[in-house]
């Protein structure tokens, strides 16, 4: 059966769509393309995240107001819709595939708030799915962590079940994806619960020190370039990981309302302008740091690993990779392309798989990867008429 799936992440830059055919317990990727946003429409998504300030010397959260408007949120649930609607037709067009052949698009939708520990846990995607089915004339599913929020849970990660389906069934391995936050899926025939949780932070502070040094000129660190020029300040790495967040225990989901550049200390803000490849270098190296030891504090003691497959754009920071090497050695790092999979297609091709078995009626979760109460089907279905 075909499925498209699309992603819009945190990083607020651009669209990843995917179209594959799904037969039993395998897939096949016909067609894969990232869009980028109008710098308009990145800026505004930019603005809207509500964000919090950690202080390191009272080790609390401030809350920061939020920028943008419900004016212009309500404005961009719709304009994203339009807009990925337009990138799918594209997309089906390119290999020749008429919209009527497709069973469902699955939409992650844009995160623009997400508080699984908040005093009424949330959570808040935009991206209108009846414009996307009306635009595109094919059903949409949708809105997919609610439901796992309904159930107690912490509404992320949920590629795990995923990796869980297709790869569950081999060696023991870590697949851990780096796009804005950082997210791994322990599974393999050895692992009698999927383990699972973010990690922290994976590209957002990168690119918020790049768009600072560059003055808004580069997005990210092409292969980790900038950053190899640049030293590494470990006295603030171990400052950073003293937050609460790494030290919870999983099932936990964070995002870019708690690693944001207010999470950045001010020791580093204030000598960007002087040594930036220093704080660009001690970022991306904090990324790496945060997932070793996350691995050592919860997985490594439970599971030995075969190896570490890492999917997002995180994967083509070179210098991010180098360090994930050295810090897990000996456990072999390897991209999702080893699967043939297109390092930023991932995400959206579980959407389609996951939107797949909702039309079907099927579970498409893992209650142990977040913490709900049980597995159900996520996900709202919007027909098309």
């Amino acid at each position: 059966m075909l499925a498209l799936g699309l992603m819009s992440g945190t990083s607020c830059d651009g669209v990843s769509c995917v179209l594959a055919d799904f037969k039993n317990r395998k897939f096949k990727i016909l067609a894969y393309k990232t869009v980028l946003y109008p710098k308009k429409i990145q800026k505004r998504l930019s603005s809207s995240f509500v964000q919090t300030t950690w202080q390191f010397q009272r080790k609390q959260l401030t809350p920061v107001p939020q920028l943008l408007p419900v004016s212009e949120i309500s404005s961009l649930n719709f304009e994203l819709a339009k807009i990925w609607a337009k990138v799918l037709l594209q997309l089906l067009d390119k290999v020749k595939v008429s919209p009527k052949k497709v069973s469902v698009i699955g939409s992650h939708g844009h995160t623009i708030f997400h508080n699984p520990d908040g005093n009424e846990p949330s959570t808040l995607q935009i991206g209108e799915s009846s414009i996307l089915a009306q635009s595109a004339g094919i059903p949409v599913v949708s809105d997919f962590r609610t439901r796992d929020m309904a159930l107690g849970g912490c509404g992320a990660p949920l590629i795990p079940y995923f990796d869980f389906y297709f790869y569950g069934q081999g060696a023991v391995r870590a697949f851990q994806n780096i796009g804005g936050i950082a997210n791994v899926s322990v599974v393999g025939k050895k692992v009698k619960k999927v383990l699972a949780f973010d990690t922290g932070p994976g590209n957002v502070l990168i690119d918020w020190a790049v768009n600072k040094i560059t003055k808004g000129k580069l997005k990210f660190d092409c292969d980790g370039k900038m950053a190899k020029k640049g030293k590494i300040r470990m006295e603030i790495i171990k400052k950073m990981w003293q937050h609460s967040y790494f030290k919870k225990n999983p099932p936990k989901a964070t995002g870019k309302e708690l690693f944001n550049e207010n999470f950045i200390p001010l020791f580093l803000k204030a000598n960007l302008k002087r040594f930036p490849y220093d704080v660009l270098h001690t970022l991306t190296y904090f990324t790496a740091y945060s997932i070793a030891l996350s691995y050592e504090k919860f997985v490594l003691p439970f599971y030995s690993l075969e190896e570490m497959i890492v999917s997002g754009g995180g994967s083509l920071n070179n210098t991010l990779m180098e360090h994930l090497k050295t810090l897990l050695y000996p456990i072999p790092v390897l991209t999702i392309e080893k699967w043939n999979i297109p390092t930023q297609a991932k995400e959206p091709l579980a959407f389609a798989f996951f939107a797949l078995r909702a039309i079907q009626g099927k579970i498409n979760h893992c209650p142990e990867a977040t913490g709900a109460r049980s597995a159900t089907i996520l996900g709202k279905i919007t027909p098309v008429e």
